[in-house]
């Protein structure tokens, strides 16, 4: 059994101009010391169901449908003292800007203490060693001095890092990383990712990371998710989906990423824009903006403008095209021939 498996899941928001989904049918698993990785333009749902894990959706959001199964429980339906007992505790949380994330008027040493006696029966000498301790596993120099310092006097790298320990604190089996390095510049962030990295595959962590950048994906992650207007849109190895992208907008992404444009030539773009989830076209959503949605006489095909496309498996992949399903059903793969 998967150690968290989402099924399903449906989310909404209830506006006064109607009802808006955020998520659509999203379902994926994860296994114990898995890194999986979520990937999309802003707005595609990536940070809507890091959140959802938790339950952390505020008003007028709300889960309209599906489960969220951890550890055999699912979280969908818990009371708010049981899930409390498993936010920080079992699965923890990274947020993007460590400012927002820290309490500015307490110490860094009052906060991991008040964090560990929210979930513990522990004295404070107790809690002010295992800080200790986490600092030191993040690298922090000077661990007793940051202890006794405010977030405002650390920099932007060292608040990071103590987000990252505060979220080891507990000894979590999954740490939910919502685009962690995003206020980082950029050597700051390969550090901070490859910290991340090691810790997760010390202490044996299942991680979910959020992230836009796909070079980061490629590097962390054993598995990807990429979505799209609230939707997974493909998902198998990361490797695999680096290397051989099937669905049209995963290809997009991966093309304008720098590297792939030639020196001194325009970066490569995807044309248009996520569309709002108040007005999602109907049939795949990404057909407006894919240059495979139309016919030989420049006509947007039926299916694509008017059904949902299914997932079919492609090599370890799964893929919701239309395109990629005519190709699977007119060159079957044979048993043995995906790698």
């Amino acid at each position: 059994m998967a150690l968290l498996e989402v099924s399903h899941l449906d989310v909404r928001f209830a506006l006064r101009q109607g009802e808006v989904r955020a998520l659509r049918d999203v379902s994926f698993t994860l296994d114990r010391g898995e890194r999986l990785g979520i990937v999309g333009e802003s707005g595609a749902g990536k940070s809507v169901a890091a959140f959802t894990i938790l339950n952390l959706i505020a008003k007028p959001g709300y889960i309209a449908g599906g489960s969220i199964l951890f550890e055999g429980r699912d979280l969908t339906r818990l009371k708010p003292r049981a899930l409390q007992n498993i936010r920080g505790n079992q699965i923890s949380m990274i947020f993007q800007d460590p400012m927002m994330t820290l309490n500015p008027v307490l110490t860094v040493g009052e906060q991991m203490i008040e964090c560990l006696k929210a979930h513990r029966r522990i004295r404070s000498r107790e809690a002010r060693e295992i800080a200790l301790n986490k600092l030191r596993q993040v690298y922090i120099p000077s661990p007793e001095k940051r202890l006794d310092q405010y977030p405002h006097e650390l920099s932007g790298g060292m608040r990071q890092r103590i987000i990252i320990a505060i979220a080891l604190l507990l000894d979590p089996d999954i740490i939910v990383a919502d685009e962690p390095t995003t206020a980082l510049d950029v050597t700051i962030q390969a550090e901070i990712m490859s910290l991340l990295l090691e810790l997760c595959e010390k202490h044996n962590v299942a991680l979910i990371l959020i992230t836009h950048d796909l070079g980061v994906v490629s590097q962390v992650t054993q598995r990807t998710l990429v979505m799209y207007a609230g939707r997974v849109i493909e998902q198998g190895p990361t490797r695999e989906i680096i290397n051989d992208a099937q669905h049209p907008y995963t290809q997009g992404l991966i093309n304008a990423l720098p590297q792939m444009a030639s020196p001194g030539s325009r970066l490569n773009q995807i044309p248009g824009a996520m569309p709002p989830l108040a007005k999602t076209p109907p049939g795949c959503a990404f057909h407006p903006r894919c240059g495979f949605s139309t016919d030989a006489a420049g006509q947007r095909r039926r299916d694509c403008r008017e059904d949902v496309p299914a997932f079919v498996t492609s090599g370890n992949c799964h893929v919701a095209c239309h395109m990629v399903r005519e190709l699977v059903e007119r060159d079957p793969v044979e048993p043995g021939e995906a790698s």
